[in-house]
C-alpha cells in the first residue's frame, strides 16, 4: 500500500455498515474527545468490548493524540480488570454496557467510564439480557457523548508504540509496553505487516478472532487499510463463518486451531454444502495445531494455509506455507528475513540441530520493548542481544523450526522430558475426542505423572483403555497417560488456548511446588 493511502471499503458489525472512511472520521471525534478528557501522549486507553466498530475506533483515536490502546480481555473478573487498569494506569476505559454492569466498580476514580450501548448481535449471541445491555444513568454514553466532539484538526501525534496485556506464568497480567517505531522504519514495518497476513488492496476478510488478542487487532488494523470488506461477526460459529465466505466471497482470514477443530467437526453434508473458493489467504497461529487437523483443512480448503510462530515479545517469527507444512509436517516454517533464531540449552549454549532447547529470537524491526514496572522480568528473558521465548523446539538441517511446548507445560516425569503438545495431537485423531488437555500431576514415585482431561466428541466418553490403546499405536509408552478425565467443555480463552492453569490448580494445590 502507498504511503498516505486512505482507508477504502467497508466496515459491517450486525446490521451496521459503514464505510471505512466513515470509520477513521469517527475515530478523529473520538480523537477530541479522549483528549478533553485528559487523555495525552503516552498515556494509556483501556478497552473492554468485544469485536466491534467502536473497538477498531479507539484504536485509531489513541494512535492519534500519541496514547497507547490497551485491550482487556473481557471475560475477566473485576478483580482482574480492577488490577488491570491500575497497572496500565488507564486514564480512560471504553466497555460494552454489559461487561461493566456489575464490575463498574472496578475503575479507579480517576479513570474515565465511556459506556457502549451493547449492540443487539452480540446480546443475541451471548443471551444478554436487555437491562444489562444500556449503560445507567448518568454515564458517558458513547454515541451521545461522541456527538458533542469535532474532528480532531491538529497534527497526528508520534504514535508511542503498542502496549498489550499479557498473562504471566503466576497468572497475573504482564503490561508489555514496546518502543515506538523509528519513523524512518515505519513504512518498511507496515509493508512487513501486510507481507505477514498476505494482505493485498482489494482484500475480505472476516475478524473472527478476539480483537483483544494482540494478532488479531495488528491485522484487524492492516486490513482496514487494505480492504474492500471488513466484517465483524457478533461471535464464532463454524457453520456461521462458512456463511460468510460463501456469501461475502471472503479472501483472507486469520483463524486459530481450534476454529479449524469445529470446523472440521461439522457434518460432511455441512462442510460440502458451502462454496470456499474464494480464500486466497488464511492465517493461523496463536497455540499449537494438531497434524490431524491441519491436514484435514489443507485437504478440504487446499492451500491457502500459512501458519505463523511468535510471542508478544519477540512477535512473529516464522511462517509455514501449505506446502512447507506438506513437505515437513509440524513445521512452524523459516525465520522470516532479519530475524535471527538460535535454540540455547539451559546454560545458553547453541545446540545442534534437532536439539531441543529454548527458542530465542532477535528483534530485527521490532522496537525493543519492557514490563510496565517490572525491568527485572524484561532482563530475565535477555539472551545475548535476543528473546527467549519460554517455548521449547528445534531446527531442522535446513533451518525450519518445529516447537515442542511451552518450558511450563512440559512435564518430567521420572527424569524424562514430555511435551503435552504432542500427546494432545495423537489423542485429537480418535474419534471420539473433540478436545483434550495433557498436564503433570503429582507423582509420589515420579515426581510428575501424565492426566489427561478429555471433551468428548459425542454423548458417551470413550473407554480409558480405547484411548490408552490408541495412544500405544502412536507413541512411547511412557507417553500414554494413564489418568484420565472427562469434561463436556474445556474451560479456554478466545484465542483458543486451553486454560490449563485451571485444570492443573486442584492437582497441585496441597503440595510445595508452585505451577
Amino acid at each position: 500500500m502507498a504511503e498516505g493511502k486512505e482507508p477504502a471499503g467497508f466496515v459491517e458489525s450486525g446490521a451496521r455498515r459503514m464505510t471505512s472512511e466513515e470509520v477513521r472520521q469517527r475515530a478523529l471525534r473520538l480523537a477530541t474527545g479522549l483528549s478533553s478528557l485528559g487523555v495525552g501522549e503516552g498515556d494509556c486507553v483501556a478497552l473492554l468490548l468485544r469485536n466491534d466498530i467502536p473497538f477498531l475506533e479507539t484504536l485509531l483515536a489513541a494512535a492519534r493524540i500519541g496514547a497507547y490502546a490497551v485491550p482487556i480481555d473481557w471475560h475477566c473478573s473485576a478483580n482482574e480488570l480492577a488490577a488491570a487498569l491500575a497497572l496500565v494506569r488507564a486514564k480512560a476505559l471504553v466497555a460494552h454496557a454489559d461487561l461493566l454492569n456489575g464490575r463498574g466498580s472496578a475503575a479507579p476514580r480517576e479513570t474515565a467510564v465511556l459506556w457502549a450501548p451493547t449492540p443487539t448481535e452480540i446480546a443475541q449471541a451471548y443471551g444478554i439480557a436487555e437491562d444489562a445491555r444500556s449503560p445507567p444513568p448518568g454515564a458517558l454514553v458513547w454515541e451521545e457523548w461522541l456527538d458533542r466532539h469535532a474532528a480532531w484538526s491538529e497534527p497526528a501525534r508520534p504514535p508511542p508504540g503498542r502496549m498489550t496485556l499479557t498473562s504471566g506464568t503466576t497468572g497475573r497480567p504482564k503490561a508489555v509496553r514496546r518502543a515506538p517505531i523509528a519513523p524512518s522504519l515505519g513504512k518498511a514495518y507496515g509493508e512487513l505487516v501486510d507481507q505477514w497476513f498476505g494482505n493485498r488492496s482489494g482484500m475480505r476478510t472476516a475478524i473472527v478472532g478476539p480483537l483483544y488478542h494482540s494478532v488479531q487487532s495488528i491485522y484487524a488494523m492492516a486490513a482496514l487499510r487494505q480492504a474492500d470488506a471488513l466484517f465483524l461477526p457478533a461471535k464464532f460459529s463454524a457453520e456461521g463463518l462458512l456463511k460468510i465466505i460463501e456469501t461475502e466471497r471472503i479472501t483472507h482470514l486469520n483463524l486459530v486451531p481450534i476454529m479449524m477443530i469445529r470446523l472440521l467437526q461439522l457434518p460432511d453434508a455441512v462442510r460440502a454444502r458451502y462454496d470456499v473458493s474464494s480464500l486466497e489467504f488464511v492465517i493461523h497461529g496463536a497455540a499449537p495445531c494438531p497434524p490431524v487437523v491441519k491436514s484435514g483443512m489443507i485437504k478440504w480448503w487446499g492451500p491457502v494455509l500459512h501458519e505463523y510462530y511468535g510471542t508478544t515479545e519477540a512477535g512473529m517469527m516464522t511462517r509455514a506455507s501449505s506446502q512447507d507444512w506438506l513437505a515437513r509436517p509440524g513445521t512452524v516454517g523459516k525465520a522470516w528475513p532479519g530475524r535471527v533464531l538460535r535454540i540455547l540449552d539451559k546454560d545458553g549454549r547453541d545446540l545442534p540441530p534437532r536439539g531441543e532447547g529454548e527458542i530465542c529470537a532477535s528483534l530485527d524491526l521490532l522496537p525493543d520493548f519492557t514490563y510496565v514496572g517490572d525491568d527485572a522480568a524484561r532482563a530475565a528473558i535477555a539472551r545475548e542481544g535476543l528473546v527467549a521465548s519460554g517455548d521449547i523446539g528445534f531446527l531442522d538441517e535446513e533451518g525450519y523450526l518445529f516447537v515442542c511446548d511451552r518450558k511450563k507445560d512440559m512435564v518430567v516425569s521420572g527424569g524424562v522430558n514430555i511435551y503435552p503438545t504432542e500427546i494432545e495431537a495423537a489423542l485429537l485423531a480418535h474419534p471420539g475426542v473433540a478436545d483434550c488437555a495433557v498436564f503433570g500431576i503429582p507423582s509420589a514415585e515420579y515426581g510428575e505423572t501424565l492426566m489427561a482431561v478429555v471433551e468428548p466428541r459425542g454423548e458417551k466418553a470413550p473407554e480409558t483403555e480405547a484411548l490408552r490403546a490408541h495412544l500405544l499405536e502412536r507413541l512411547a509408552s511412557f507417553k500414554a497417560p494413564r489418568h484420565y478425565e472427562f469434561r463436556r467443555e474445556l474451560p479456554r480463552d478466545d484465542s483458543g488456548k486451553i486454560r490449563k492453569q485451571a485444570l492443573r490448580a486442584p492437582y497441585w494445590e496441597r503440595t510445595e511446588r508452585r505451577i
